[in-house]
């Protein structure tokens, strides 16, 4: 018989208890799934992304301002209560200078000018933030669309958005919430289609920039359709500058709304820091004298302003070192 023909004895460890055979991490990180690791990574860049974000002085500065005013708004139910706009039960006098039981005066009516500017940082933020949630998403959609699908197409987009690009801003927003009734609604449809254009312009060449790439080609080649390469590959690469674009527009959207408000298009049963400053302008403050009831709303609406900006330009700075954004 020979050595071919002998059979040959393997021996086999059984592991012991407590141990794991060789591979078992593999095999661990196979069995959670792909799901499980699409959010550790997210988690991980969450991470890298706050790290690299708190090296920037002025948008952490931002950052804690935009935190208060957040605070501010969300307990301002609680503390300064639904009925501080009240003309029928005004605590004070008309036009009260500061004094303690006033810190920052009353107004025409003699209604704590503390609690109105508190209460309307509600209105404000919230019409700010939606404002530019519309913007944004009408200028992603048509930029990601325009850089997809070219041709004709495109042609017509760019010359569209080309038109309310040269089209002065505040104007085609004071003729649409002229024309529509004057409603919280309307304020943030008027401020939501008229700033959508640089958006646009951006998205599509961050677009091109994508789909210029091998893989799309690929993607393309494998039998992708329109919707699959939009929505799985150029859409997570444009979100970065969406993200930043959004945080940017909050700034100018919010002071459009002050601008409309103290033209007298906004929503009168609000209360609003442009609607106070309208008040404010009724009422004589300025010829008066009575400072209390300009500077607190337009210190308002100036200091959120600057902290959305400082956070946009923190978070475009992060994700886009090459612009070399002082920290």
């Amino acid at each position: 018989m020979t050595t071919a023909d002998t059979p040959q004895t393997q021996t086999t460890k059984t592991p012991q208890p407590g141990t794991s055979p060789a591979g078992g991490g593999a095999r661990k990180g196979a069995a959670r799934g792909p799901r499980a690791l699409a959010w550790q990574r997210r988690r991980a860049s969450v991470a890298r992304f706050w790290a690299e974000y708190r090296g920037h002085r002025a948008g952490v500065v931002g950052l804690v301002a935009l935190v208060l005013f957040a605070l501010v708004a969300l307990t301002a139910p609680w503390t300064v209560g639904s009925d501080v706009a009240s003309v029928t039960d005004a605590p004070g006098r008309p036009l009260e200078g500061p004094s303690g039981r006033f810190p920052l005066g009353t107004d025409q009516f003699g209604r704590n000018l503390l609690g109105l500017v508190i209460w309307g940082s509600r209105v404000s933020l919230l019409v700010g933030l939606l404002a530019a949630v519309l913007s944004v998403a009408i200028g992603a959609v048509i930029g990601i669309t325009a850089g997809h699908f070219r041709g004709w197409y495109a042609t017509v987009m760019m010359r569209v958005t080309d038109w309310f690009l040269v089209m002065p801003t505040l104007v085609l927003a004071i003729a649409l919430a002229t024309v529509l009734s004057r409603s919280l609604g309307t304020v943030i449809l008027a401020i939501g289609v008229t700033t959508w254009p640089t958006t646009a312009r951006l998205v599509r060449a961050q677009t091109l920039a994508v789909e210029s790439r091998p893989y799309i080609e690929r993607a393309k080649a494998l039998g992708g359709g329109h919707w699959h390469i939009m929505s799985r590959h150029v859409l997570p690469n444009v979100m970065p500058l969406v993200l930043a674009q959004t945080t940017l527009i909050i700034s100018s959207a919010i002071l459009s709304e002050a601008t409309l408000a103290f033209l007298g298009l906004g929503d009168p049963t609000i209360v609003s820091w442009g609607g106070l400053l309208q008040d404010a302008r009724e009422a004589g403050a300025v010829s008066s004298g009575d400072w209390w009831y300009l500077v607190p709303p337009g210190i308002a609406i100036a200091v959120v302003a600057l902290a959305f900006t400082l956070c946009g330009r923190a978070v475009e700075a992060v994700l886009n070192p090459r612009l070399g954004v002082a920290r």
